[in-house]
């Protein structure tokens, strides 16, 4: 069994979450919507950005438990648009971002 690092252990480790955010998600208001979320739950740096393909990219840096409330509340369906699906992959925090941020 593999052993859980440092940052899967203790949800009170700082990550780094990157999700992409696939369905109707451009033109409806959902980065804004995003950024709104990661001020209220707080603690949280990084960004939302529209990609090319139609897909929204979160970036957020904080406590993991606080990157989990983020990644349920895009997938949870009480977003702006459609939310079809969510991928997200986990890092360790890269301290580049001064606030939460629309890109």
């Amino acid at each position: 069994m593999k052993e859980p690092t440092p940052h899967e252990s203790d949800p009170s480790q700082p990550v780094r979450m990157t999700a992409w955010v696939r369905g109707h998600v451009q033109g409806v208001g959902f980065r804004w919507y995003t950024r709104a979320q990661a001020l209220a739950i707080g603690e949280l740096r990084g960004f939302a950005s529209n990609l090319a393909d139609g897909r929204v990219q979160i970036v957020a840096e904080g406590p993991r438990e606080r990157c989990e409330r983020l990644l349920e509340w895009a997938r949870a369906g009480d977003t702006p648009g459609r939310v079809d699906g969510v991928t997200e992959i986990w890092d360790t925090p890269r301290d580049r971002y001064p606030d939460f941020a629309i890109r």
